[in-house]
């Protein structure tokens, strides 16, 4: 097996393809999860919104009363208010089948496109590793930069929790925290690198992975917080284990990830046997 520093562009079009199958196949798996584990926390989410806002619909009078409630199960389902009568565009039921399915593994595709690429950088450059650990080490990075650090700072937050008016800027503060810790995590790498032939491998990658470390620690007091506290009232086991359901989605997908691309990547940077070799029936030992 050849672990170069370099990847002809013929094997990273091979690899490319393996890293989109195996987001796909990891895509799969965390969508199983998420329909079996993070749907319960979602709906109860949204039944919770809709009874702490019930109260709201007595001012219009009895009349009004189911309006409101269907007014406010729009909201959280995406639908559109059309007068008098509201007409939900998305149900309920396609958002956590189809939606949820289609969502997921776009998303499983894209990333293991990306990470897919990052490997081909990274093999033969980052230490002595194989394909697979190569692949473990580009995944847990990916799931640390990309979700974990972020998500420190900007925990997800159940659908109809927070001001609906602030999500687009609830949204652009998680991607720039996404593509500052990125950009950090990039950086610590290249200073290991730098730092390994003075200190020695290990002291390298403790001395970046602190560095990362304090960086980002850092940027998280600097920048804003969501100004969009809890309401009062909602249950704080429904949240811990809505955020838990995320964080667990985000681990089997790169666990998955891993596994499947590294097995994939393997193969196909492994040469294969001369014929002769294959064939030979070894001589018996004396």
């Amino acid at each position: 097996m050849n672990n170069s520093a370099t990847v002809s562009s013929g094997t990273v079009g091979k690899l490319l393809l393996r890293g989109l199958l195996a987001g796909l196949l990891a895509g799969l798996v965390a969508f199983l999860f998420a329909y079996t584990v993070g749907e319960g926390p979602v709906a109860d989410a949204i039944a919770q919104e809709q009874s702490q806002s019930a109260p709201a619909g007595h001012h219009h009078g009895s009349e009004a009363e189911p309006a409101a409630g269907h007014e406010d199960s729009h909201e959280a389902a995406g639908t559109a208010d059309s007068g008098d009568e509201e007409e939900e565009l998305v149900s309920r039921d396609l958002q956590s089948t189809a939606g949820l399915a289609t969502g997921v593994l776009v998303y499983g595709v894209a990333v293991g496109g990306v990470a897919a690429l990052a490997f081909c950088f990274a093999l033969g450059r980052i230490g002595r590793f194989g394909p697979r650990a190569t692949a473990a080490l580009v995944a847990g990075a990916a799931f640390t930069t990309i979700y974990l650090v972020p998500f420190l700072k900007y925990p997800a937050m159940p659908p109809a929790v927070g001001n609906p008016d602030t999500i687009g800027k609830r949204t652009a503060l998680f991607f720039l925290m996404i593509a500052l810790s990125v950009l950090i995590g990039v950086a610590a790498v290249i200073l290991g690198k730098r730092l390994a032939p003075r200190l020695g491998t290990w002291n390298a990658v403790v001395a970046a992975g602190l560095g990362y470390a304090v960086v980002m620690a850092v940027l998280a007091v600097v920048l804003p917080s969501n100004d969009d506290a809890i309401p009062d009232g909602f249950p704080a086991g429904l949240m811990w284990d809505f955020r838990l359901a995320s964080i667990g989605l985000q681990v089997v997908l790169w666990t998955g990830f891993a596994l499947v691309f590294g097995a994939l990547a393997q193969r196909a940077l492994t040469p294969a046997a001369p014929a002769e070799d294959r064939t030979a029936v070894p001589a018996p030992a004396v």
